[in-house]
C-alpha cells in the first residue's frame, strides 16, 4: 500500500511539478510585473523577461530559487541554505525591480532609456552588454534569441504597424571583415585619455566593455585623469 502510495505521489510531482517549470508557465507568471516595470521605466518587457529567463533558467536556478535572483546581480545575502556570492530578495518582484533599478541609475546603462524606444529590444540587449553587464560576448544573443523563440516582443505593446529597426551584421560581409581586422589595429595601440573621457565610451567605440579595458591596464577604478595612457 504504501508503496502505491509512493508511486502516486512521484507521477503526481512529474505531472505537475515539470509542467510549472516550463519556460512558458515562467514567462505567464511574470508577464505582469514585467509590464507594470515597463510603464514606469520604458525598458522593453521583453527585455526585462528574457533577461530574467537567461539567468535564472527560467526560475530554475539554485539563486532564483534560495534567492529569489533572476538576474545574477551580486552581493551579501543572510541565506543559510546555500552559499553565494549573490544576493538574495524578499520576492521575485523586489529581484525584477532593482533589475530596472540598475538599469536607470548605474552610470553604464541609465542612457539606454533615453536612447532607445521600449520596443528595440534588439538594441537594448547590446546596449546592456556593452555596458559590461555580462562577461560572454554572446550574451546579447542568446538574451534576443530567447525574446525571438517565446515572442516575448508581444507583451511590448507595440502600436499597429510598427517595423523592427533592420541592422546590418558586419561578420557577413567581406568589407567588414575587413574593416573588423583594421578595428584590431587600433585596439592594440595606445591612447592618451583627454578631458572629458570616460571608460564606459572609450569601451564602446572600441567594440569591447569598460571592464575589459580595466583588466587589460590593471585598473582598479574606471576614473580616468587627463594625460593618462591606456592600452587598447
Amino acid at each position: 500500500m504504501k508503496q502505491k502510495l509512493f508511486s502516486l505521489c512521484l507521477l503526481l510531482l512529474v505531472a505537475f511539478g515539470g509542467k510549472a517549470q516550463s519556460v512558458q508557465d515562467y514567462i505567464d507568471s511574470h508577464t505582469e510585473i514585467a509590464q507594470a516595470l515597463m510603464h514606469e521605466s520604458n525598458i522593453p518587457a521583453s527585455i526585462i523577461l528574457g533577461v530574467a529567463i537567461h539567468e535564472s533558467a527560467a526560475g530554475k536556478s539554485k539563486i532564483a530559487r534560495y534567492l529569489n535572483n533572476h538576474f545574477g546581480v551580486k552581493g551579501p545575502n543572510d541565506n543559510t541554505m546555500i552559499n553565494s556570492s549573490y544576493r538574495d530578495y524578499d520576492d521575485d518582484a523586489a529581484s525584477y525591480s532593482h533589475f530596472v533599478e540598475i538599469m536607470l541609475n548605474r552610470p553604464a546603462f541609465s542612457r539606454l532609456a533615453d536612447k532607445y524606444s521600449k520596443y528595440d529590444y534588439r538594441a537594448w540587449a547590446r546596449g546592456i552588454q556593452r555596458g559590461g553587464y555580462a562577461a560572454s560576448r554572446t550574451w546579447a544573443s542568446q538574451v534576443i534569441n530567447i525574446i525571438n523563440r517565446y515572442e516575448l516582443f508581444k507583451y511590448d505593446e507595440r502600436p499597429e504597424g510598427y517595423k523592427e529597426p533592420v541592422y546590418k551584421k558586419a561578420y557577413h560581409s567581406k568589407k567588414k571583415k575587413s574593416f573588423s581586422s583594421k578595428k584590431k589595429t587600433v585596439k592594440s595601440g595606445w591612447y592618451t585619455v583627454k578631458r572629458g573621457d570616460n571608460l564606459n565610451a572609450l569601451a564602446e567605440k572600441r567594440g569591447t566593455t569598460a571592464r575589459a579595458l580595466m583588466q587589460k591596464n590593471g585598473l582598479k577604478k574606471s576614473t580616468l585623469q587627463p594625460g593618462q595612457k591606456l592600452r587598447l
